[in-house]
């Protein structure tokens, strides 16, 4: 399958960000966070400031975004339901689900991105914690919690899609994640390992999680909990949305016009601070794949019936 090289290079440039690489566990020590990857938060429509220069910018309508990133058991879920309704296969150890295509210009470095079935995720591959064997979807043990990862923008916008969700556009993940003030990170403007899953915890998640260096943390796991000698605080946005800076990147809705780089936000594990603001960015095809990227949807704010 083509991938843009110039997009995955600049995204390998910002992600590994040093000569460390992440350990690929298949077992982990679970963490109980106590923050349901089930639930959603409401955001009001609103004025926010946009990018580092802090655009005016609105906006206007309510929505709702999952208050983390979308888990392994989530997926894994997903996988199954989505394979039983013939809305996915399964070719070569890996996830596929046709796309519609989107329209194409020809403008130079414009990928063409066709109508036809496309790779979501590669399974039974290191770095993925999600397996399929005789027929079956299994999770790492003590990774159900963590964020799915190794999943591309085809395969979080399948999800989303299956469940009448979407991805959020940058506008709404910003909008989310700093609410209305000039806010660097989701939490306010300081940045610790007692916050936040990134580049410089390497040496308080070591003791906590029982495994090696540079890897996910639970879903919600930045949230005021003690774990063992780890005193965590609270990382939640404005909104109560949780993991909107560091642990993985989150593909988003938008991209480069008449180019096809997907967007992404709020950095990851193996990034430095910088890339963790709420006006960091990212890029890349829509298939490349990589065990720091994640997603998480949005939807319509759901409104009550009335008799």
């Amino acid at each position: 399958m083509k991938r843009n090289i110039l997009a995955v290079s600049l995204f390998l440039g910002m992600a590994v960000a040093c000569d460390r690489t992440p350990v690929v566990n298949r077992e982990i020590t679970p963490i109980k966070t106590d923050i349901d990857p089930g639930a959603w938060s409401r955001v009001p429509a609103g004025n926010f400031y946009y990018g580092l220069h802090n655009k005016d910018s609105v906006v206007d309508y309510n929505f709702e975004m999952m208050i983390t990133p979308v888990t392994n058991r989530q997926y894994a879920e997903f996988l199954k339901e989505a394979l039983a309704a013939g809305e996915i296969e399964i070719k070569a150890d890996s996830v596929y689900a046709y796309f519609e295509g989107e329209p194409f210009y020809g403008f130079r470095h414009e990928e063409e991105i066709t109508a036809g079935l496309h790779l979501c995720m590669p399974l039974n591959v290191s770095g993925n914690h999600i397996s399929y064997h005789n027929h079956e979807f299994t999770i790492d043990p003590g990774f159900e919690n963590h964020p799915v990862v190794m999943v591309n923008w085809f395969g979080a916008w399948g999800y989303a899609r299956f469940y009448g969700y979407r991805l959020p556009t940058e506008a709404e993940w910003t909008r989310a994640a700093r609410g209305g003030d000039q806010r660097a990170y989701p939490w306010g403007n300081d940045i610790n390992e007692q916050r936040v899953n990134y580049i410089h915890s390497t040496k308080s998640l070591r003791h906590t999680l029982g495994a090696g260096l540079l890897q996910t943390t639970p879903a919600g796991f930045y949230n005021g909990k003690k774990y063992r000698k780890l005193q965590t605080l609270n990382a939640a946005s404005p909104y109560g949305i949780y993991d909107m800076a560091g642990n993985v990147w989150q593909w988003m809705g938008d991209d480069y016009p008449r180019v096809h780089y997907k967007f992404m936000r709020g950095g990851s594990f193996l990034n430095y601070s910088h890339y963790l603001t709420t006006w960091g960015r990212n890029s890349a095809g829509p298939d490349y794949c990589s065990f720091n990227v994640g997603f998480r949807c949005v939807r319509d704010e759901k409104t009550s019936e009335v008799d």
